[in-house]
């Protein structure tokens, strides 16, 4: 349904406008960040200058070439506090899920490495 803009089986259940408030940056260019979110999460981190913000519902990939982590502009996710993560990606008519359950230390690890194999994996152009 979130891969396809909020219908899923020809029945509509979020409006296009829905969607697009949920997955467009909601976050001013100067938003604050604490310490700890960069040292730990940056990758994952809504922070402009990472090229992520954050919409109504998922952080959201705003930019190309600022986050080390792999995505399309438009790329948006939610992770979890220990190693949980989705990510859809509507570029690539992607969306990927990890469901896993490892120390909140190891998470971001989990996570990039997820991430990196999925795109990866891709082999069409």
């Amino acid at each position: 349904m979130l891969l396809n803009g909020g219908e899923y089986g020809g029945v509509r259940l979020l409006s296009p406008r829905t969607m697009r408030l949920m997955t467009s940056d909601a976050l001013s260019p100067n938003v604050g960040v604490t310490e700890r979110a960069v040292r730990n999460n940056m990758d994952t981190t809504p922070m402009p200058q990472m090229g992520q913000g954050f919409g109504l519902g998922f952080a959201v990939r705003t930019a190309e070439g600022r986050n080390p982590l792999p995505g399309s502009v438009g790329t948006f996710y939610w992770t979890g506090a220990w190693g949980t993560t989705f990510f859809v990606d509507p570029q690539e008519k992607l969306i990927a899920l990890q469901m896993i359950q490892v120390p909140a230390t190891a998470a971001s690890a989990y996570r990039r490495v997820f991430r990196n194999l999925t795109y990866q994996a891709l082999t069409g152009s």
